[in-house]
């Protein structure tokens, strides 16, 4: 099989890679072993998966699922190449996320549920976004449990309201610095995945889009207040990369950053 990985982040316990592979129905299929518990998107192309735990044709938005050590194919009978989405996850990291139960299917099928994760997983392997990323492993790995349970949101707690609420006046005190979900989650006493749901729930946004979007909205009341440069405005805003900072501006406002700043100054 003829696969190139490129690796795109990682951190403690997980790490996600984006792979493209070329091959055929010519190219035969070699045994393969999963190191750690593996979620994969697959994004472009088809490919049959055989596995310990059964066999699966993966289609674009379906999930590879893989646990630790199991062996695995990858055949491609019937077309040429794919593309995947790949994370890792060390059994420890992925059990504190998503519980104890062994994952005994070998796929999930595109679900509604999962799409938008996928969608967002997507987005940020363009972007390269390693916090985004570190956002969307949890997202994943608790969101393939809850699938698998056939378990259902929990309601936030008052206690739960409180915790969310010391996050975001962390995040607020530490606005332009990154603040790893981990940490977060530490600082309030809550696991990743749980913390993650909680806030989602609670806020109605990833703590990352909190961020993200609150970092946009300043930025915009800057381009509306001051002369600075664009560039000055997108760094003292967070953002480490002016091309980066242009995209996101685009996608939320709908408009690019200098096309904002003249419409606003027409206002006047």
């Amino acid at each position: 099989m003829t696969a190139t990985t490129r690796f795109l982040a990682s951190g403690p316990g997980w790490q996600a890679d984006d792979v493209i592979c070329t091959s055929g129905p010519h190219d035969r299929p070699f045994e393969e072993q999963h190191n750690g518990i593996c979620i994969a998107a697959v994004t472009q192309g088809t490919f049959q998966y055989r596995s310990t735990q059964g066999s699966a044709l993966l289609t674009p938005g379906a999930l590879l699922l893989g646990q630790d050590r199991h062996c695995f194919e990858c055949g491609h009978d019937h077309g040429t190449g794919d593309r995947c989405l790949s994370f890792h996850f060390t059994p420890a990291f992925f059990h504190t996320v998503a519980g104890t139960r062994p994952i005994t299917t070998p796929n999930l099928p595109p679900l509604p549920t999962l799409i938008p994760i996928i969608a967002a997983a997507e987005a940020a392997r363009d972007d390269a976004d390693p916090t985004e990323l570190a956002e969307i492993a949890v997202r994943l790995a608790g969101a393939v449990a809850t699938t698998l349970t056939g378990t259902t949101r929990p309601t936030p707690t008052r206690r739960d309201e409180r915790r969310i609420t010391d996050a975001i006046r962390l995040i607020e005190q530490s606005l332009h610095d990154p603040i790893p979900l981990t940490d977060l989650a530490t600082q309030v006493a809550m696991s990743p995945y749980h913390f993650l749901r909680t806030f989602r729930s609670v806020v109605g946004l990833t703590p990352h889009q909190f961020v993200l979007r609150t970092r946009l909205h300043e930025a915009a009341v800057s381009l509306r207040r001051s002369d600075d440069s664009i560039s000055t405005i997108a760094f003292a805003s967070g953002f480490n990369d002016l091309s980066t900072f242009n995209r996101r501006f685009r996608r939320f406002m709908g408009v690019s950053p200098s096309t904002y700043r003249t419409r606003a100054a027409s206002e006047r």
